[in-house]
């Protein structure tokens, strides 16, 4: 990725859930009280999550993300025949402090460090991505945490990239924006970011004419860009 042709990068911005924040530990957490469906249930459980947020965006229905995540854990687990009530408590519980992947802290604190300004844009509620920094301790290293629920609505719809560009005001292309998602990526490249697939599970692409313009195993490789 050459910045040299272009206008340097001056904000890193990143997806939470999947890039800063394992969704997959609450229910990991949790595994030995869920058996064997306990990865079917978690892999159901995120993609209805995900499902969810792109319906209603496009119906122009809104319910917060938290909302979301409670609805698509009730289907995960119909789908996967659980139906103990204490158990779906304790992995909603679990979903407020979700580890954050091993990198996280030291990659943006050298990004912090270099004089970057750092931010978080998620569908995730307010108060969601409010725990999940907090959990993770990362809160001095961030400059803003932009989350959907300002507009009402959920990515990919553009006017959601915006947030970023209006807040800083600076240009799209000097955004490097991180996600795993690689419909997110498809999103923010579309929207004129610079963006980084953190592909952390070698996913097959996806949206060949919306590729990003880097694609890394995990956030340390950001360093090696920067």
């Amino acid at each position: 990725m050459s910045h040299s042709a272009t206008r340097p990068v001056s904000a890193y911005v990143f997806d939470a859930y999947g890039t800063l924040f394992d969704v997959h530990a609450a229910v990991r957490r949790h595994a030995g009280d869920l058996g064997p469906e306990a990865v079917s249930l978690s892999t159901l459980w995120r993609q209805k999550q995900l499902e969810y947020s792109w319906t209603r965006a496009l119906m122009g229905r809104y319910l917060d993300f938290w909302s979301l995540t409670e609805q698509a854990l009730d289907t995960a687990m119909a789908m996967t025949g659980k139906s103990d009530s204490d158990l779906r408590q304790r992995l909603l519980d679990a979903y407020w402090k979700l580890d954050c992947y091993q990198e996280v802290p030291t990659v943006l604190k050298r990004l912090k460090d270099d004089g970057n300004r750092l931010a978080i844009l998620s569908n995730g509620s307010p108060a969601m991505l409010e725990a999940a920094v907090r959990a993770a301790g990362i809160e001095d290293l961030l400059d803003e945490v932009f989350s959907t629920d300002l507009l009402k609505t959920y990515k990919t719809r553009q006017d959601v990239y915006e947030l970023v560009t209006n807040h800083f005001r600076i240009y799209p292309e000097a955004v490097s924006f991180q996600s795993s998602n690689r419909w997110d990526i498809a999103g923010a490249t579309a929207f004129g970011f610079r963006s980084v697939w953190i592909n952390r599970i070698g996913a097959a692409d996806e949206y060949s004419d919306l590729p990003p313009t880097a694609v890394l195993a995990d956030l340390q490789g950001l360093l090696a860009l920067s």
